[in-house]
């Protein structure tokens, strides 16, 4: 009896702990698991009680600073006690990982105090297809205890939100050999290593053809990911190395098993790369993916079903209506127009987001290598087949091209261009109401929170504004190194990234030096 009870006792012990380590991670009710709302993508929260001031100087309002690496381009996420942001390897955290590496820190919500990191090697082709320095550039999605996200060698990458604190969990038990540049003797995962679950790499795989950095946030819809690829122009900028690459793919959430893509015949018409990510809304009472293309063409598709696939077995996605951003700009030979600031087709860089019906979205040129001209458009989302001459409701012009996600929030739009300027317009109108010049260019997207509108230049300068209709300046702070990133406020703190370092700014707060 008593070999009994301790066997009872021993299997209960082993049981709650199998329970435990596999129950997902605890998920707050002001966590930011992904980039902007979930599925609509609009950049707007539901914090309250956020600062509209702070010094980095005398550290009012500050709850924590860590440094990051020389170079980052991500956007903070947060969910389940964890901050999640990529950046390069300019500030080594571990003595085996040397030089330039992509990155993806894990650090506690707390303190900032580093959990683990993801560390993947650079591309050894060419620069062009993994540019120097530029590190991790997509923002990571949280889906319980599981993190992706989209490496600089074009991997989608499934994680364990615990990293390797839990043991190396598997399936994929070759972190060592993922983490070793080629060439080099073989490292051994350590406690402040990833776990990595497993790996999707779209160049082997898909066919892409990565350009510069990977930039997505990938999309949970039920059991799927929705990923744009990245795919993109070779080191001429004037072609496209592989044209029947897909530019949106859906892979299985658990396995990473492909299961869809488009069949569009998007890539030999990309000027540049493939940047935006999906969203989602809901029409009628069914789901709609939307996806702003790197041709320039807005599209509409029914999303996989959670069994089985849709519109036939050859897993390609059902587009349901396409809006051609640009109609007057060139659709044929694209890249004859390479350089060229006045003429030639555009790009989208922000999500489309997606609110009361009708999908908000910038674009217009290109940032690098084409034309200036941009705008904020407000389209109508019902249709079918090609609704470029019918669903525009309004065209708003942007100083210059823009790489923003439009923020919709209590019937304005707020948008930023790399005009230096923040745009306030009505949501049903395009009415403009007000503009506000920064002392630099944006990369960012605008973040309404509290009341208010928060961004970050690549200047440097912070600009927190009222959400309101009436401009209203509530501060601009100077924080000494280019903003690429969005601002993310979670359960009640503002996560603000610069290139070199990563803020967290609390009301009250006041950081010891």
């Amino acid at each position: 009896m008593h070999f009994m009870h301790s066997l009872l006792a021993g299997l209960s012990i082993r049981i709650a702990v199998l329970i435990f380590l596999t129950q997902p991670s605890r998920a707050w009710s002001g966590d930011q698991p992904q980039w902007g709302e979930r599925g609509s993508r609009n950049m707007v929260s539901r914090e309250r009680r956020l600062p509209d001031a702070f010094d980095p100087k005398t550290g009012e309002n500050i709850r924590w600073v860590i440094p990051l690496g020389t170079e980052t381009h991500s956007t903070p996420i947060v969910s389940g006690g964890r901050v999640y942001i990529g950046t390069n390897n300019g500030n080594e955290r571990d003595p085996k990982h040397r030089g330039d590496r992509g990155v993806l820190l894990c650090a506690d919500e707390k303190d900032g105090q580093l959990l683990w990191q993801l560390v993947v090697p650079k591309r050894e082709e060419d620069p062009y297809l993994d540019w120097p320095k530029t590190g991790i550039a997509s923002a990571a999605t949280v889906d319980g205890d599981r993190v992706y996200v989209v490496s600089n060698r074009g991997e989608v990458i499934c994680l364990d939100a615990r990293g390797m604190a839990n043991g190396n969990g598997g399936p994929f038990s070759q972190e060592g050999a993922h983490m070793t540049p080629k060439g080099d003797p073989q490292l051994e995962p350590g406690a402040l290593d990833a776990d990595i679950l497993w790996i999707y790499d779209m160049v082997s795989e898909a066919g892409i053809w990565t350009h510069d950095g990977a930039h997505s946030s990938i999309l949970v819809d039920g059991p799927y990911l929705y990923i744009n690829t990245g795919t993109g122009v070779d080191n001429t900028h004037r072609k496209i190395r592989t044209p029947d690459a897909p530019s949106l793919i859906v892979l299985d959430k658990a396995t990473g098993r492909l299961v869809a893509r488009d069949q569009e015949r998007i890539a030999p018409n990309i000027f540049h790369c493939t940047w935006s990510s999906p969203s989602i809304g809901t029409l009628a009472g069914r789901k709609v993916i939307f996806f702003a293309a790197g041709n320039g063409i807005i599209y509409a598709f029914e999303p996989v079903p959670s069994i089985g696939l849709n519109a036939g077995s050859d897993g390609a996605l059902k587009k349901l209506w396409q809006y051609d951003f640009d109609p007057s700009g060139p659709k044929q030979e694209v890249h004859r127009f390479t350089s060229n600031r006045r003429e030639g087709p555009s790009n989208i860089y922000g999500m489309p987001v997606f609110k009361n019906g009708r999908l908000y979205v910038g674009g217009g040129g290109d940032l690098w290598w084409g034309k200036n001209e941009a705008f904020l458009k407000c389209l109508n989302t019902v249709g079918a087949g090609d609704v470029t001459s019918t669903a525009t409701v309004w065209t708003y012009p942007l100083e210059k091209h823009t790489l923003s996600t439009p923020a919709v929030h209590d019937g304005l739009v707020f948008m930023a261009d790399s005009g230096k300027r923040v745009h306030c317009v009505d949501a049903f109108t395009g009415q403009p109401y007000w503009d506000h010049e920064a002392n630099g260019d944006f990369w960012a997207s605008p973040m309404v929170a509290d009341g208010k509108v928060y961004i970050g230049s690549r200047r440097g300068d912070f600009l927190i504004l009222g959400a309101t209709k009436e401009k209203r300046l509530l501060a601009s702070i100077e924080m000494g190194s280019p903003i690429s990133g969005s601002a993310t406020p979670a359960n009640g703190v503002v996560y603000v990234a610069t290139m070199t370092h990563l803020y967290a700014i609390a009301q009250g707060a006041a950081l010891k030096r």
